[in-house]
C-alpha cells in the first residue's frame, strides 16, 4: 500500500493540472460545502512580494509564546507540503492532512453530483487552502496567520471577511504576467486583501503602490499604520507604533528583518488593543526564538558553512547581497531559477568582479535554462567565471573544492528545497 506521504502527493498532483487559476467562486463554493471553515477562526492576513513568510514566522511564534494555539498557512514548502499548515511550529501530520484533503475531495464529489451545471474543478491551492481552513476550525486554534499565496484580490486566502488586521509587507515588480505590468497594478491586487474598517499595517512601499494601498484603505475607512524599520540600540531592536515601543531581538537574520519584524510588532501591537493578551515578555521571547527555515540560513555541510536563501526575485537578492556585503569576498554562488523570474535584474544585484557562478537546472520545475543564464550573468558581470552542471550533487562537489570562504546557495526556493531533501545538515550553522 503507497505510503501516506505518496497518497498526498499523487491526490495534489492530480489537482496540479488545473494550474494557477485566480478567482473567488470556486473557493467559496467549496467552503460553503464544507460549513465555511474559514468564518470559525480568527485571522491576520499578511500579503507582500517579499517578507511576508517572515511576518508571519514572527506573529506565530509570539502567540504561541504567550500561550494562544495558533494555526499558520505558508506557501510553498521546502521539503512536504505538510509545512504549510502548522500549529505553533508543529506541521500538520500525514494522517491528519490526508483526512482533510478526502473531506475536501468527497465535497468536490458531492458539488460535481448535485449541480445542475458543470462545476469548475477548484486549482491545487484552492483544494490545500480549503483543506487548512477545515484542519484550523477542527482543532479549535485560537488564531490564524495566514500568508497570501498569489496577489491578494482573488488569491483563494481571500475568503475572510472580518480579519482582525491585515498586512501589505512588502512589494515590487513580480508575478506581473498575472497581476499586471505595473507597480500600481500589482498593489491594486495586493490590496485586495483590505476589509471595510479592519486595520492594515504596511511597509515602506513604491510611491506609486504606496498610493494605491492608501486609496484603497481609506475608501473602506481602514485605520493605516506605515511601519519604518526598526531603530537599532545598543545591539537590540526598537520599533512599535508611536508611543508604545518594544526592545527586543531578532531571531531572523538581514538588515531587511528590520522592517519585516517592525511589522509584525505593530500587528502584536494591534492584537493587544482588539483584547489579546500579549505580554512584552511574551512578544521578546518569542521574536527572539523566530525561525523560518530556508531564508538567509547557515548550514554546515561536510565540515564547510554554507548559506541558503530563496532569493528569487531582484528585490530579495537585494537584500541578499546586503547580507553578502559583510562577508569574506569574493563569493562562490549556487544558483537555479525558475524560467519565470527576473534572471538578469537577480544576476545584477548578486554578481560582483572575481566572484564565481556555478550554474544548476532547478529539478521538476519550469527551470530556466543554464546555458542561456551563463550567457546573462556573464553579460552582466564580465569578469565572472561561470560553470554549468547537469545536477544539483555535481554542482555541490565543485563548490565544495572552491577555496572561497563565502558560499551561498540561492535563486529559487524549490532549489533550496531540493538541497535539503537530499541532505542531512546540521541546521544551527
Amino acid at each position: 500500500m503507497p505510503s501516506e506521504t505518496s497518497l498526498i502527493n499523487n491526490f495534489l498532483s492530480g489537482y496540479g493540472r488545473f494550474g494557477v487559476n485566480l478567482g473567488l467562486a470556486r473557493i467559496q463554493r467549496l467552503l460553503a460545502r464544507l460549513g465555511n471553515p474559514q468564518n470559525q477562526v480568527p485571522i491576520v492576513h499578511i500579503a507582500g512580494t517579499n517578507g511576508k513568510g517572515s511576518v508571519c514566522a514572527y506573529l506565530a511564534s509570539v502567540l504561541s509564546a504567550a500561550g494562544y494555539r495558533v494555526g499558520r498557512y505558508t506557501s510553498p514548502h521546502l521539503l512536504d507540503w505538510n509545512e504549510r499548515i502548522c500549529i505553533g511550529q508543529t506541521p500538520i501530520t500525514n494522517e491528519a492532512l490526508w483526512e482533510h484533503l478526502t473531506t475536501v475531495a468527497a465535497a468536490i464529489e458531492a458539488d460535481r453530483t448535485e449541480a445542475e451545471a458543470e462545476v469548475e474543478t477548484p486549482t491545487q491551492f484552492e483544494v490545500f487552502t480549503a483543506a487548512a481552513w477545515s484542519y484550523f476550525a477542527a482543532q479549535a486554534v485560537d488564531i490564524a496567520v495566514i500568508e497570501v499565496g498569489l496577489g491578494g484580490r482573488l488569491d483563494a486566502t481571500n475568503v475572510c471577511p472580518d480579519p482582525l488586521v491585515t498586512a501589505v509587507v512588502s512589494l515590487s515588480r513580480e508575478h506581473w504576467q498575472r497581476l499586471g505590468p505595473t507597480l500600481a497594478d500589482i498593489a491594486r491586487e495586493k490590496a485586495g486583501i483590505l476589509k471595510p474598517g479592519r486595520p492594515v499595517v504596511i511597509g515602506p512601499l513604491p510611491k506609486s503602490a504606496d498610493t494605491v494601498v492608501r486609496q484603497r484603505a481609506t475608501q473602506l475607512g481602514c485605520p493605516l499604520y506605515e511601519v519604518a524599520p526598526a531603530a537599532i540600540e545598543s545591539g537590540r531592536w526598537r520599533s512599535g507604533l508611536e508611543g508604545e515601543f518594544i526592545d527586543y531581538e531578532s531571531g531572523l537574520l538581514g538588515e531587511h528583518q528590520r522592517v519585516n519584524s517592525g511589522i509584525a510588532i505593530a500587528i502584536l501591537q494591534l492584537l493587544q488593543r482588539q483584547g489579546w493578551t500579549l505580554p512584552t515578555t511574551a512578544i521578546q521571547q518569542g521574536m527572539a526564538t523566530t525561525q523560518w527555515p530556508g531564508r538567509l540560513q547557515w548550514l554546515t555541510w561536510q565540515g564547510q558553512r554554507l548559506l541558503i536563501d530563496g532569493a528569487h526575485n531582484p528585490a530579495a537578492a537585494q537584500m541578499l547581497r546586503r547580507y553578502v556585503d559583510q562577508l569574506p569576498q569574493p563569493v562562490t554562488w549556487l544558483m537555479g531559477m525558475l524560467a519565470t523570474k527576473d534572471h538578469a535584474d537577480v544576476f545584477q544585484a548578486l554578481l560582483r568582479s572575481g566572484d564565481t557562478l556555478h550554474l544548476v537546472p532547478v529539478s521538476g520545475h519550469q527551470s530556466a535554462d543554464t546555458s542561456e543564464l551563463t550567457q546573462l550573468a556573464q553579460a552582466v558581470c564580465p569578469d565572472l567565471t561561470c560553470y554549468r552542471h547537469e545536477t544539483l550533487e555535481q554542482s555541490l562537489a565543485a563548490i565544495g573544492e572552491a577555496d572561497t570562504t563565502t558560499k551561498v546557495l540561492c535563486g529559487s526556493l524549490y532549489l533550496v528545497g531540493e538541497f535539503l531533501a537530499q541532505h542531512h545538515v546540521d541546521t544551527t550553522g
